[in-house]
This record gives structure tokens, sequence and C-alpha cells, in this order.
């Protein structure tokens, strides 16, 4: 089976494969790794330094005699002084090999076809080393095949009395100590004379037309290189350069390289056509997605939502096939709920304004008269102040501090022990993350009675709804037995006429809007008075509990979609890596 017909008849393993990362409380960040076109390429690379990827040609001089050639032109540039005499390298063999090769390869460490170099950093107290004209390649530059340009530059200077050594165009250049080294092996060429920095080391080729190549062998080689010689240490990741200058790698004829070089650039050039065509159907399905969902908030009425519903319904299995659609679905059910459309109203519920007519005036917080004055409106059931926008019949907008206790939380002193590691659980950043739009039970912290006593910490009853309003705003959950919270926090307690659960579901709906009640240059944070201030859209307490019953039981299908397309993108990863061992072997 040809490469090209590995990628034909397999082309859903290698599409199929996409992952998407995500946030933890901030949704999906849209960015798209395309794993499957990547295990393609390496399984091109793998293929071609194996000898498998293209026809062997019996009439292509051996690659025995291209080694004596290159033994010839070693001796030449001693002779006239161009290079100094090498050590003597040990012969090696195809048994040592970390792969079989076809006939008329041979065995060859990388030192046998040039000479290593180091590099280092010129003082940088000297300016006259620094802004000059030659590149100074480091890492951070190693991020194309061919390294044309560098952040930093040279001197002459710097050549001459800094230490640098001045390599020729066509070096194969590689990084030997970086933290990007466990992500990939760095392999590039310099096009243009340059130096290089000290995570670096430099191979001038005795035949610079091989260094496409050599390039080529090290990434198909990747794998073996990482896995065997590689060291990690205290910061970073290093190459154990010594052994990977002796190590034998195998070596086609001079023919073939050019043939293999040929086929890879051709074979790369269909997987950026693939990975293009892959991106622009990602963006294709994000915009239908995005256009039916919208359909669904915008919907005039109840007939026309349940239309729309019925639409997306049918083509289901198609929209939401990655982890994004789905988050965009999650939040488009959220916001149905908080706009009152997720389930039928019942004229049988009692209206808010008799509801709260029952309801005992709540004692106004500390701090009350220096509430915002502001008018900041969220997407669908927060505001700071009355937005004057239309709610649903039966619902009103009300200030939350009349319907909820605002309660704060605090750290108690650190240097006091004796007041922590008690029977309180205390809740933290951390433990909010863990137990983000859910119910807290555990917590990483405990205080006991006199943690209490001595802080402005206080026991809150289960039930009490925590909100991350600092260091990373966003976070919700309800407390599931009395605990105490950090500063961190603005806690709710509930009143009987709103349930924890729609406070939780509003405060999830509304995450996206939060950065509009957030303040801070550096640290963003919603501060108390407009806390103090917020208002809630305010549905009947029963149909609180009807809404909130059918957006649990649609995001919890939408985390078993979510749990079967992982499963299925498993499986399609199972079946690539297997038809990549099938065909290297």
């Amino acid at each position: 089976m040809s490469v090209r017909e590995l990628i034909t008849d397999h082309l859903d393993l290698w599409t199929g494969a996409v992952t998407h990362k995500s946030s933890a409380g901030r949704g999906n960040n849209g960015k798209v790794e395309l794993t499957g076109i990547k295990k393609l390429r390496e399984l091109i690379l793998e293929l071609a330094v194996r000898g498998k990827l293209v026809e062997q040609d019996p009439n292509d001089e051996p690659a025995s005699v291209l080694l004596e050639r290159i033994t010839e032109e070693k001796a030449r540039l001693v002779k006239e002084g161009q290079i100094k005499k090498p050590k003597k390298l040990p012969k090696v063999s195809l048994e040592e090999l970390p792969a079989p090769v076809p006939v008329g390869w041979e065995a060859v460490t990388l030192s046998h076809l040039g000479v290593f170099c180091g590099g280092k950093t010129p003082s940088k107290s000297k300016s006259e080393f620094w802004d000059g004209d030659i590149p100074w390649v480091t890492p951070k530059d190693m991020k194309m095949a061919e390294v044309t340009n560098t952040e930093d530059h040279v001197t002459h200077s710097a050549t001459m009395t800094g230490g640098l050594e001045l390599l020729p165009e066509d070096t194969v250049l590689f990084v030997v100590r970086s933290g990007i080294l466990r992500r990939m092996f760095p392999t590039a060429i310099s096009r243009e004379s340059c130096t290089i920095n000290q995570d670096l080391k430099a191979l001038k080729l005795y035949m610079p037309e091989m260094a496409r190549y050599v390039q080529i062998l090290s990434w198909g080689f990747e794998r073996f290189i990482l896995e065997s010689l590689t060291k990690t240490g205290t910061t970073v990741e290093s190459l154990k350069f010594n052994e990977f200058s002796v190590q034998p790698f195998p070596f086609p004829p001079l023919s073939e390289q050019k043939r293999i070089v040929d086929k890879v650039d051709e074979l790369m050039t269909l997987c950026d056509r693939l990975e293009q065509q892959v991106g622009d159907q990602l963006e294709a399905h994000e915009v239908v997605v995005d256009t039916l969902l919208d359909a669904l908030t915008h919907s005039a009425d109840a007939a026309e939502l349940g239309e729309n519903w019925v639409r997306i319904a049918e083509h289901f299995d198609t929209l939401f096939t990655t982890e994004a659609s789905i988050d965009k679905l999650k939040q488009t059910i959220l916001q149905l709920a908080v706009m009152g459309r997720l389930v039928p109203q019942d004229p049988n519920d009692e209206p808010v304004p008799g509801m709260l007519e029952k309801l005992p005036e709540l004692p106004k917080p500390a701090r009350y008269k220096k509430r915002s004055n502001e008018v900041i409106a969220g997407n669908f059931g927060l505001s700071i102040n009355h937005p004057g926008l239309p709610v649903p019949n039966g619902w009103e907008w009300v200030p939350l501090v009349s319907i909820a206790r605002l309660e704060s939380g605090h750290t108690p002193s650190r240097n006091h022990a004796e007041w922590w590691g008690g029977s309180i659980p205390w809740i933290g950043i951390k433990d909010a993350r863990a137990s983000n739009d859910g119910v807290i039970y555990e917590t990483i912290q405990t205080i006991n009675e006199q943690g209490l006593e001595n802080s402005a910490a206080r026991l809150l009853p289960a039930g009490t709804v925590c909100f991350s309003r600092t260091a990373s705003v966003g976070y919700v959950v309800i407390m599931g037995k009395a605990m105490a919270t950090s500063q961190d926090f603005v806690n709710w307690v509930p009143s009987d006429a709103i349930s924890s659960n729609w406070l939780r579901l509003v405060l999830i709906a509304e995450r996206p809007a939060m950065g509009r009640f957030s303040k801070g240059a550096v640290h963003q944070t919603i501060y108390y008075p407009a806390w103090l201030a917020m208002h809630i859209a305010l549905p009947p307490l029963e149909e609180q509990k009807r809404i909130v019953e059918k957006a649990d039981e649609l995001m919890a299908l939408c985390d078993e979609l979510k749990v079967r397309l992982g499963e299925a993108g498993g499986t399609r990863a199972q079946l690539a890596e297997a038809v990549v061992e099938q065909a290297v072997l």
C-alpha cells in the first residue's frame, strides 16, 4: 500500500481525530489540534527514513560508495586547512541500527557526515557584540524547517573576539537543551551564515547538499531519539549529545535521498492541503451551529422555538460532533433557561409579585448605601441595577439582596496554626475549581471554632451559593453542608423566594458576561458595590424548579454526548496508531 493510498483509504482516521482544548469554567477557547494529520505526518517521515516511501533503484550508486566520497571530501577539507582533523570514529554495522534497511543502504553516524560544533551567548555587558547583522539562533528561532532570520543578531566582533563560530549556510541545527524538546525534536537548516547559542549544536556537513535529508532523518527517528537519547534535568530536558552524535542511523544512496526528499515534500504539501480542508470544514461547521443555535434564542414565540428545536433535533448527530459545538449547545440551553423559554409556563404558578409580598424583608447588608449606581446589564438574567429589560409573564427584576442574604468570606490568620485543621470545611479557589457548577461537600483545608471566633469568616448553611468574585472570577458552587469560605467569594443564602439551584443556574449562564461587572487593571474583581446593586430576573418558585430540572437533564445529555465523542475519538486514534504500526513494520 502506497502512502497516498494510506491517506485516501483511511481519511476518516486522519481527519477525524480532532480534539478541542478547553479552559475550566471559561468555555471553549476554540483552539483545534489536528492530531490525526499530525500522526499522518509522523507516518510519512518514519516510512521515509526506513526506506519504505519510494522505490529502490538498482542503478543507484550504493551508499557505501557515497560514504567513500564523503571520506575523501573530509580528507580534502583537512588537507586544505578548512577543518581540523576529527577524531577517528569507530565503524558501525547494520545490526546497530534502530530499524532494518533495504539493500544498498548503510549504517552511519551523523559524526561521519560532518563536524559538530557548539555555540554560546556573548557577554551581554559588551555592547560591541550585539545588534549586528549576523543571525544568532536560539531555540525560540527554531519554529520552521529553515532558519532565515532570528530575533537577535550579533556583530563580527562577537565571532572574532567573543568566541562565537560563524557557521556556513546549509548547516543543520539541532536543539539539544530546551523546554521545547519533549514537544518535538527541533531541527532546522540555516540558509545563510549564522551563529548559535549554547542550547544548540550545529552539524557542518562535508557534503552540504545532504542537509535536507539529514533533517528528515532526525524527524523520522524523533520517537527513538526522544525515548532513547534524551534525559530530563531539574528544569529542562536535554539530548544525550555524546550518544546522539555516535548513534548509527540508516543511510541511503544519494539519488534515493533526493527522491525521498522530493516525495516527503510532495506529501507534506498534501497534508497542508488536507489540514486546510479540515480547518475550512470545521469553520463552516461552526458557522452552521452558531446560526441554528442563534435562531433558538431569537425565536419570536413558543411555536417558533419548537419548530427550531425540531429542525436541530433532526440533524443532531451531524451538528454536535465536536466539543466546541457541544459547549455552545450547553450555553444555549442555559440562555434559554434564564430567558424562560426552556419549559412551558403554568398559569397556576404564583407570580413573583405575590410571592414577594409574603416574604419577610431581609435586613440590609453592611455598606448597602455604597452600592453602585451604574446600570450594567448582563446577557440574560443579571444586571447591576434594574436594566429595564422585559421578562416573561409572572417574572420580575428584583434586587438580589432582597431575596438572598449576602455574606462575605475570610481567611483566619495563617500565623495561628491552632485555628486550622478543625471540623469546619473552608472553601478556597482550588475547591471551587474542583467542584465548579456543582455541590461541594469536602474541602482541602478546614478551620475550627477558634478560627471562626477570631476572624471575619462565617459558618454558612447548606444551600449557600458561592461565587468566586476575584482571583479566578466565575466559579460557582453550592454548599452541601455548613461551611466557611475565603474572601475570594461572594456568598448568597437564599430565602424562600429563590432556590439555590436557580441562582446557580443564572450565575453559570451569565458567566460570559461577568467581565462587564468586573474592574481591575491586573486582576479582575467584581467588587461589593456591584453585588449590592445586583438585580436578577426571577421566575415563580415552581417555574424555577421546572426550569432547573429540565436544564440539568439536558446538560447531562450533553455531558454524555461528550463522553461518547471522546470514546469515538479514542477509537479513531487507536486505529490510526495501528495503521502506522502496520505500515512501518
